[in-house]
């Protein structure tokens, strides 16, 4: 009965996006490099995203969470929608409530350093280049900043403010982010994951830039 019940909904939900919402491209990643890779592109329908209850509640600063209207019989967690220029992940598709989205801002990639191989008795263990193993690569995700920027810890003339960022990306089978790993953006910053977490939601990291 509830499967019935959810099929009407979504349905439903699907003829108001008609109605009331945009033409937008939704992707589902196939691979840890490029999700919104034209390969990727499974579906094009109608979304309506609003805040709140409903579409008379502007953007806020610092909020990234959404609602979309949309038929989520086609969809799930961790398909990304593309409305023009703006772009949204699917977070939650909790049956029988509404379909909750976060909007993305950047675009990011995660890397984690090799320990080198050493072979033989006699392997070199001076100085070596680390070498970086690509984990996911140009994902969209909504990166803000989370608390104050701390300062570097030399205090030199030169040092600037660390920030720490607040990031929200999909899940992808397979890959697991941790502590330790680095992230860089589209703006070419850079910074190191504190924490993880991995929920229903996706990931949530806790992550400090990188200064030099």
């Amino acid at each position: 009965m509830s499967d019935i019940l959810q099929d009407r909904i979504a349905a439903g939900l699907g003829r108001a996006a008609r109605r009331l919402g945009v033409p937008t491209d939704a992707y589902r990643a196939t691979a840890a490099s490029m999700p919104l890779a034209l390969r990727n592109r499974f579906l094009r329908l109608p979304v309506a995203f609003h805040i709140g209850k409903g579409f008379d509640t502007p953007a806020q600063h610092g909020a990234p969470l959404w609602q979309a209207m949309l038929d989520s019989a086609y969809t799930k967690p961790g398909d990304y929608l593309v409305q023009g220029q703006e772009t949204w992940f699917i977070a939650s598709q909790p049956r029988l409530l509404p379909v909750l989205c976060v909007k993305a801002n950047r675009m990011v990639s995660f890397t984690r350093a090799s320990v080198p191989d050493r072979v033989g008795p006699a392997a070199y263990a001076g100085m070596q280049r680390v070498a970086l193993r690509p984990l996911l690569t140009d994902w969209p995700a909504s990166v803000l900043i989370s608390g104050a920027a701390r300062s570097a810890t030399a205090h030199l003339p030169a040092d600037l403010p660390a920030a720490q960022w607040t990031v929200l990306l999909p899940a992808f089978s397979g890959t697991i982010l941790r502590s330790g790993d680095r992230m860089t953006d589209d703006l070419g910053r850079a910074g190191i994951v504190i924490s993880a977490d991995l929920s229903d939601l996706g990931w949530r990291l806790a992550v400090r830039e990188a200064t030099t």
